[in-house]
């Protein structure tokens, strides 16, 4: 499965809206799916069907 590299560009109550860095894609998540530290500007790297802050 392909890695993908996003950036959280907003966040509405219970749900954020990612942005594939390398297509521009927008991507529309629940919160319950993401890690605990998300927040507006945190990039987030999908592997392996979880997400996590990338370091």
């Amino acid at each position: 499965m392909e890695t993908k590299h996003y950036t959280v560009i907003k966040i509405e109550g219970e749900y954020a809206t990612l942005r594939d860095k390398n297509s521009g894609e927008e991507l529309f998540i629940a919160m319950a799916l993401l890690p605990e530290e998300t927040d507006i500007g945190v990039s987030l790297i999908w592997e392996n069907l979880t997400y996590a802050v990338e370091e």
